[in-house]
């Protein structure tokens, strides 16, 4: 899997990490200090290679570790911090990419060039970029493939449709749409996949 962590997340918690979440569940600040030290630096990062924004990946740094002194009293149910770590820093990335994504397909749809004047001009770049590299990777599926593709997703024609005006059945068009949907998923992380899942919502 080429799956992105901060680090090993299967180790269990050391007892010093054990006494330190224990101190912090007990109110302590200082601890919640030192743990913000210890492990801010990796959220950040992977918040980083998720979002590629700055401003989002210091939003979700402070948003998880504000989340983990309001719910203090229970930190110590969490068996593997650096799992439960992972989790919330993708859980809370992905959340901020759909709204990057529909702010910039929302303002595309408002502008007549297809160009969003108020996105992030690097969030713009990737948008169109995103595009050619998804028309490049449609052009490539096998003929048949291709021609399901375009009935469902640029036609917005339902399985059974297609079914009926190539002749073939609903079970073999889900297939070509699984597949050719498998290969394009193997293009694009991040950010770029989630415009792309907002283009196949606007089809």
């Amino acid at each position: 899997s080429n799956r992105i962590q901060m680090y090993n997340d299967k180790s269990p918690l050391n007892s010093s990490e054990r006494e330190l979440l224990g101190r912090i569940a007990g109110g302590d600040q200082k601890a919640f200090t030192e743990l913000f030290e210890n492990y801010q630096a990796m959220v950040y990062d992977y918040s980083m290679k998720l979002t590629r924004s700055k401003t989002q990946a210091e939003e979700i740094v402070q948003n998880i570790f504000i989340k983990i002194w309001i719910n203090r009293k229970g930190i110590l149910d969490i068996e593997n911090f650096g799992a439960y770590l992972n989790r919330a820093t993708r859980n809370h990335s992905y959340s901020a990419l759909r709204k990057i994504a529909a702010q910039a397909v929302r303002e595309m749809e408002l502008t007549e060039e297809g160009i969003p004047g108020g996105v992030n001009t690097e969030h713009r770049v990737l948008y169109n970029e995103s595009a050619r590299i998804l028309k490049s990777v449609v052009d490539k599926l096998p003929p048949q493939r291709k021609l399901v593709y375009e009935l469902c997703h640029e036609q917005g024609l339902k399985y059974e449709e297609v079914a009926e005006k190539l002749n073939i059945s609903a079970g073999t068009v889900h297939k070509h749409m699984k597949l050719a949907l498998k290969t394009i998923r193997k293009h694009f992380t991040g950010l770029e996949l989630w415009l792309l899942v907002l283009l196949f919502l606007k089809k």
